[in-house]
Formats: structure tokens, sequence, C-alpha cells
């Protein structure tokens, strides 16, 4: 900390060196109480200042808003946490469930609204389509501005990602805090702030109109589909390999044939940490997949923190590492559930020998040992779970089931190095195998580089891409080249091809699929032609796989939410039509209470179309109301994945605004029955001085019919009462 005087500095900076001081103070306090009345001292004092911060540039993109924010209106009298983030950004994405639990506490009507403002890194993040693209796969609900030239960045000083600033009801810089794992302050800060100015009368009640932003495909099963993997071995020893999706948005892993066939669906749709059978587990945003046989499938359970394993011949799913909380250990060595772990992002298995020679006078005879390499990316490290006991580099013994640190020092570095330890890595989210060399490959996001670890000694050595200088952590573009010479910008995702020695990159903010030589180390750039004879055109790519005779590269095509095969010996290329099979079990869904079912039908052509449906809300019992603050949810639970829904969750915020949703309806047969679907309700609702919860679900019948139409349009009213509900067409 400068020894200058705080007056003479930005506004940021002085905020940031009084935080400093109550930081220390509160590290000294005793108890709770004590905290807060330093806090109210605090406040007093930075009260008396009367700055403010400059309002949000016009024109700015925003995002789950129906209108732009400003702090001479809809912001005036709420205390406002800006979060500067930039979507790339490992420890941005770790201090999102924090807002969410800071959220839930406060309501907009409490007084508080969290703005996250975003401040790109990359040229790609700057684009408010891919903004818009990530505010739907992280399931962030507050608004978000795209302030595509870092504008109120630059103008506050604001120095790293993430940086919380919170502003008094009068834009009035109060805390500031950096980088993650600060929820307690932050938790203690907003409180008080409420507490503080609530007793000045100047906190405002008002509401902020919330429309959450969706860009999901109707046409597609996938929901921002992370990574894919082949099986290890052909299935039932033939030519017939299993494909696993992370069908990451929709919270669940797909394993399918060549041809997108669904043979298992595991998980969805809903975020969840549970063990068990495939209708019953439950993974969050899930990105790395990787085959050990035909049958035993791990998976990096991204946001749940956790390495899991899946059984398809069991038809199980168990937790190998990890206990669904983010941890901070840089070391590991620990197993199962007490070995916790940060943001795993890809894993991929390995068969080495184990070097235990006191056995063996002959190398070729030593035991062979599977060993899981994880991508960490929350910590900016390699890990491996060894799943027996190994002895390994340096003839060093690893303890089945332990789960531990092997590569990279945990700082956010580009740093290469012969020993392991020494070597530091920036957010690594893609890995591959080269088994006959002997090395991983890695896609180093956040320097922008890949590189690889040799799987004889664990040294650490540069591919293609970033720059020479480890700190150095900007070094991208758009390049063919050698080595350094090739720029990437913050590639997700490697695969390894033995047909043709070359590493298959998904460079994924240049929306490109590139390769490289892995003698030459030099870069090119693929291009894949489409039926109609256009280059295909990928949007923000992130996972990477070739089938066992290297001939099709499978591609997670993310921002597209679909997944495409290349051919590589004629750069053709083609969508993977992903098919549920009608004997799938669907996901399961929890019971949604009675089901009121509206007698009518709504009657579609054969050929399918679309039912554009407005539901309309009254009460039966004039005192009924929904309770401030309390959540207010609906979601859809369709007869089969053929069928699309517009939305398929959200929130109420006043029934006066009504629900309207538009069904997307496939072909089918004159000679059906009629189709169900449901909107699910969980209500809050306050009768008087007594508040009761109200779950209920609104049936829905659909028929083929030759007198149907196209497009059909309907609307219900939905009367609730605190015993009934009442459907009836409007």
């Amino acid at each position: 900390m400068s020894s200058s005087s705080p007056e003479s500095q930005d506004i940021l900076d002085v905020l940031a060196y009084n935080c400093s001081k109550l930081s220390n103070d509160l590290w000294e306090a005793s108890n709770l109480n004590e905290k807060r009345k330093l806090v109210a001292e605090y406040l007093k004092s930075v009260d008396r200042d009367g700055k403010s911060i400059e309002d949000f540039k016009e024109d700015l993109d925003w995002f789950n808003v129906t209108e732009p924010l400003s702090f001479e209106n809809s912001l005036r009298g709420k205390i406002v946490v800006l979060d500067f983030f930039t979507y790339c950004c490992i420890n941005c994405m770790h201090i999102l469930p924090d807002l969410k639990r800071l959220e839930h506490l406060y309501s907009i009507e409490d007084g508080l609204v969290v703005i996250g403002v975003h401040s790109a890194k990359f040229a790609n993040e700057r684009d408010s389509s891919n903004i818009r693209s990530a505010v739907q796969r992280y399931e962030i609900s507050h608004p978000v501005v795209n302030d595509n030239t870092s504008s109120m960045w630059r103008k506050l000083h604001v120095q790293c990602w993430p940086t919380l600033l919170i502003l008094g009801p009068r834009a009035n810089p109060l805390f500031v805090i950096m980088g993650e794992g600060h929820f307690d302050d932050l938790k203690l800060y907003v409180s008080s702030a409420l507490k503080f100015y609530k007793d000045k009368v100047a906190i405002s009640n008002h509401s902020i109109s919330i429309n959450l932003t969706t860009n999901q495909s109707e046409t597609s099963h996938l929901q921002f589909p992370g990574k894919i993997s082949c099986s290890y071995r052909g299935c039932d020893n033939n030519d017939n390999p299993l494909y696993a999706v992370s069908d990451s948005g929709n919270h669940r892993i797909l394993v399918t044939n060549s041809e997108g066939t669904v043979l298992h669906r595991i998980g969805g749709k809903k975020p969840g940490f549970v063990d068990g059978d495939f209708r019953k587990a439950r993974f969050n945003a899930p990105q790395g997949v990787a085959f050990q046989t035909d049958s035993i499938l791990f998976v990096a359970d991204n946001e749940n923190h956790a390495v899991r394993i899946i059984d398809l011949n069991a038809k199980e799913v168990s937790t190998v590492v990890g206990n669904g909380k983010q941890g901070c250990d840089r070391i590991g060595g620990k197993s199962g559930r007490d070995q916790i772990i940060s943001s795993p992002w890809d894993v991929a298995v390995y068969r080495t020998r184990d070097l235990d020679m006191s056995f063996h006078s002959d190398e070729s005879k030593a035991q062979i040992k599977d060993v899981v390499f994880i991508a960490m990316a929350g910590i900016h490290q390699i890990w491996a779970l060894f799943l027996e006991d190994t002895i390994w580099w340096k003839f060093k013994k690893y303890a089945g089931n332990s789960c531990l640190a092997v590569a990279g020092n945990g700082r956010e570095e580009n740093r290469n190095n012969t020993y392991p330890s020494n070597a530091a890595f920036a957010q690594p989210s893609g890995l591959a195998i080269n088994k006959d060399a002997k090395e991983l490959y890695l896609a180093d996001s956040e320097s922008s580089s890949i590189r690889k670890v040799s799987l004889s000694d664990g040294k650490v050595v540069a591919v293609a891409g970033g720059d020479r200088n480890p700190l150095d952590l900007f070094s991208f573009g758009d390049l063919d080249g050698k080595q350094y010479s090739a720029k990437f910008q913050h590639p997700l995702g490697v695969a390894y091809n033995a047909k043709d020695n070359c590493i298959y990159v998904a460079d994924t903010y240049n929306h490109k699929i590139k390769k490289i030589n892995a003698t030459t180390n030099v870069a090119t750039t693929c291009s894949f032609i489409e039926d109609d004879g256009s280059t295909k055109h990928f949007s923000e790519p992130a996972g990477l796989c070739l089938d066992p005779t290297g001939r099709y590269l499978y591609i997670a095509d993310t921002n597209n939410h679909q997944i495409v095969v290349a051919d590589l010996s004629d750069m053709s290329i083609r969508p993977l039509k992903i098919q549920f099979p009608s004997n799938l079990e669907c996901d399961h869904m929890d019971n949604p209470g009675d089901i009121h079912v509206y007698e009518g039908t709504f009657k579609v052509l054969p050929e399918g179309g679309k039912v554009q449906l407005k539901l309309e809300f009254g009460y039966l019992e004039s005192n009924i109301k929904l309770t401030d603050g309390a959540p207010q949810k609906w979601s859809v639970l369709l007869p089969s994945d053929k069928w699309r829904c517009d939305t398929m969750n959200g929130t109420i915020h006043s029934l006066n605004d009504g629900l309207s949703l538009t069904f997307v309806i496939p072909k089918g047969s004159e000679q059906q029955k009629p189709v169900s679907a449901t909107v699910n309700f969980r209500l809050n609702l306050c009768a008087k001085d007594v508040c009761f919860p109200k779950e209920f679900a609104v049936g829905l019948n659909f028929v083929y019919d030759v007198a149907g139409s196209i497009v059909v349009k309907g609307c219900l009213m939905v009367q609730i009462g605190r015993r009934s509900v009442v459907v009836s067409k409007e």
C-alpha cells in the first residue's frame, strides 16, 4: 500500500485504501456485533463525502432488463453492487454463486440491485451476442450491461477481474472488494448499508422490470454443449464407439452412438449434486468427459467442483472427488469427498506402466495402471486421480483413490519448466493425450496457448500460441504460424489425432478449429465446407474428439447448441442429429402437486406447428397476494425431447404481467391420442397475516388434426385460491 495521502488519489484508490483499513479493524473484532458497529462508523464517515460516480454511458446494450438502468432514475434509492467481470474469467465465475446468495437474502424491493458490468479482456467478449450467450449459459439473472469500451472500468481505475464496487443510494461509493472468496464481507457490507440508509429513509422499495435473456435455438435438443469424448474401445469390442456429450446448459450427460441416437440420458435438466441412478443423479454445468472403458465414464462436474463417475452397466452415478463446494487446496492427496477441488474443466484417462520394478526386472512386464488427469481451471493446475496404488514419476508412490496436483504451482502464469511443480498455467480448460509420445496436451485458455506435459517426467513446454514472457496473458490473436508466432484467442478444447500427428484445437473466441503439427509446432486454420458449399461458421466451439479411425472430428459447437462432424479426408462437415428414441425414459421431474387440466384441446396440423399461449392470472379470494421478496417459480414439462418451448422456466414478478409461452410441436399423426404438457408453478402466497406455499400444475392437451392450424393462439385464465385452482378459457 502506498504511503501517499489517499485524498490525492482516484475514487477507487481512496476506497481501496479505506476498505483496507476497515478490513484490518474487522480482522481484530471479536464478534459480529462489534464488526457491525465498525462498519456503521465507517459508513458515517464515507457518507459525508458527497461524491458520486458517473452514470452509465448511453446506447449500451443491457441484458435481463426491459430498459437501460441509470443512477438518476431506476437505481436512485438503491444499494447497488457493480460486478466488474469478463465472462472468460474463472474467478468471475466463482463469485456468481455469492451474488445469487446475496440476491436471495435481499430483493430489489428490499433496496439491493446487483449489476454485472461486463468489461472484456478478449476482443470476442465485446460482442453483445456472445455476452448474451454467456449470461444464459451461466444462468445470470441480475441486470448486465456491455460496457464495450470499458469506459466505466477506466474512469474508476478498476484494476482486476472480478471487482465489486458497492454504491449507496446516490451512487456514492461505499466499499470495494477485489477477487473471489469474500462473501462474508460482502454480506456484512450490504446488510449494514441497507440498515444505515433505511434509518435515514433513503432506501426506495420500487421494482425494476427484470426480463431474463434467452437465445437458445428452438430446433436443438442441446444447450451449450461443452465437451465430447469417444469411448476408449469400440462398443462391445466392435467398430461402433460410444460418444459422451456434456450438455452443459441442460446439466446432463448424453451418451450416443456415432449417428447421434441417444442411448443414455444422465441427469438434467435442473442443476444439483446428487449421486444415484440416471434419473435421480444431478450435475451442475458439467464440462469434460472421458471414457475409461466402454462402460465407465469420468465427468468434470464443473460448478459442483467434483469429479463424477458414470457406470453405464449399473446405470449409476457416484462421486470420486469433491463435495460440491469450491476448495482452494493446491496440493491435495486426499481421496473421495474429503478432497475438495476447484472448477475442474476437463478430464483425460491415461494408461501407464507402474514403475514398481521390485517385482519385475523387465519393464515391459510391469502392471498397467489408469490415471485420470484433471484440468483444474479454478486454481490453474493439472491434477491426477490415481485409481490404484501407483509408482510413477521419480518412482514416487501414489495411494489408490488419491487426488493431487501433479503440475503447476497455482499461480496464474504461462510458465514452462523442467520441473512440473515450478511450472504455472492460466486456466487450463482442455486435455488430450498422445499415448505414443507420452505427452499430455492442454488448452491453456487465459494465456491463449497450447502446451504439453511430458508423461515420462512432468516437464512442461510450449507448443504454440501465447508469449515467451510467462507473465504476459494478453498475447492473443488469430494467426497461423510456428510456436509463438501462432496466435489463438482463449482456446478451450484439444484433441490429438495419431493418424496425421496433429493436435486439433477449438480456438474458441476466434470461432475456429485449428491444427498443430505435433512435430513442427506449426499451427494452421481448418476450413470446413457445408453441404451447400458455404464455409462452416462456428460460435465459440469448446470441445473436440476424434473417432477411432482418425477420419472424423466431432466438435461441440457450443453457442450454436449443436455437435457437428467434420470429415478430415475432404473437409466436409455435417450436424450430428441428436435423436431420442421413444423408449428412452423422460427426464425425472419433481412432483408438481395437483394438476389442473384445461378441458379443451389445442389442434395442430399433423405436420406440426406452434401454439402461442398466454396465461392470465387471478385470485379466487380477494385477500390473497404473492409474498413480497419470496421466490415465485414456474417451469414447463414437455412430453418428449422432440418438443420445444421458447422458455422452459422462469420467475413471476407480478401476476398482472401474465405468462406468454410458445410451444413448438413436431410432426405427428392424426391417429395419435392427445399429447399432454404441463406448466408447473411453485408460488409463495400471503392471505392477510398468513403466508403459505402453493404448488400446482396447469395441464394442456394437444391433438393432431387436419382441421388444425400451423399456428394456434390461445389464452387461459388461471385463478388461484388457498385450496383450489380453476383453469378456464379467457
